[in-house]
């Protein structure tokens, strides 16, 4: 089984990696100068004006570490990766279930299924803890509408009605996410899911976390030999790693929202935290993207019962679980795809 290891993200403009012996070295503008070991490491997240040497990278993809370059702002542009891993038996296995719209559907009702469950028991915790202070006729209409959406689950549909009910789904668990913000100021309302780019400081939080999230999911599926672009919920684009999508949609909720509403109504990021462009596009600075990393790798450190495994696990790790499971059930050796049930 993988161990849960570290992510390493670097932020600090101007910044030069490179390798010394088993080390990563990270040298920033001002001088300053740290390593990390490569083997406590489980991938390297680039942001904006960073620079890796040719040598790390060699060594990065030889020790089957990840090297993920994306924008300031958090938008994924290129990844370094090492020979692809795995059996290609398997691969090749996964891209005839792929074509096969049948052994699509079937995994992606899975994948839905733990994606509107988790939903639901997001919005179940937040009526049982602050029902005082949240519109408890709204969310119990919400949380009506995701079990009758997951009772649908339950029976054979084909792909296209599984992403209708998925779309549906999400659309009524935004429709009330508003009333999970609980800090009174108003520049964190929420009025809907906007993206590229994020036009208020709370999808900035979302994108950026999921982003995160992604990143980690990706990697899990590169560990166990699978194929992140390639998934059965999200088709094939370009560019789009529709496996690690499929994955993490079970993870989104109760992982990446949930830690996002507790910065926010924890007052841990403020609204002088957030840039907004003439375009109306929402950023966050240095300082909040800091904060906001720190909080992420805490949050893969909780631990909780994993529903499939029985046993008590680090949520990092599941991403890692999970993708173990996928690839067992591609290969046949379980009946089908176990989705992680949050409680």
């Amino acid at each position: 089984m993988k161990k849960l290891l570290n992510t390493l993200y670097v932020t600090s403009q101007g910044s030069y990696l490179s390798k010394d012996g088993e080390c990563v070295v990270v040298r920033t503008e001002d001088g300053e100068k740290k390593r990390f070991p490569v083997h406590v490491l489980d991938g390297i997240v680039c942001f904006g004006n960073v620079l890796c040497s040719p040598f790390l990278l060699g060594h990065c993809g030889e020790n089957g570490l990840s090297v993920s370059f994306l924008t300031e702002r958090g938008r994924f542009l290129a990844g370094v990766r090492g020979p692809q891993s795995g059996n290609v038996l398997l691969r090749r296995t996964q891209y005839r279930l792929a074509d096969d719209p049948e052994a699509s559907s079937g995994l992606a009702r899975a994948v839905i299924a733990g994606k509107i469950a988790n939903s639901r028991a997001v919005l179940r915790r937040c009526l049982r803890d602050h029902a005082d202070r949240v519109d408890a006729h709204a969310m119990v209409r919400a949380v009506d509408y995701l079990d009758d959406s997951a009772r649908r689950l339950l029976s054979p549909v084909s792909l296209d009605e599984a992403r209708g009910l998925e779309g549906q789904a999400a659309n009524a668990y935004f429709a009330v996410f508003a009333h999970l913000i609980l800090a009174d100021d108003p520049a964190f309302t929420f009025d809907g899911r906007n993206r590229r780019p994020p036009l208020d400081v709370v999808n900035c939080l979302l994108s950026f976390v999921y982003t995160l999230l992604a990143h980690d999911v990706r990697s899990a599926l590169e560990a166990v030999g699978l194929d992140p672009q390639v998934g059965f919920l999200h088709r094939d684009r370009p560019g789009r790693p529709g496996l690690a999508l499929d994955v993490m949609e079970e993870f989104r909720s109760f992982v990446a929202d949930r830690l996002v509403l507790s910065l926010v109504n924890r007052g841990e990021v403020r609204p002088r935290g957030f840039v907004r462009k003439e375009s109306g596009a929402v950023f966050m600075d240095d300082d909040t993207r800091k904060v906001v990393l720190t909080a992420w790798q805490k949050r893969k450190q909780d631990e909780a019962l994993h529903p499939f495994l029985k046993e008590r696990l680090p949520l990092g790790l599941a991403f890692h679980v999970q993708a173990q499971l996928m690839a067992r059930c591609v290969r046949g050796d379980l009946d089908g795809y176990p989705p992680y049930f949050w409680k």
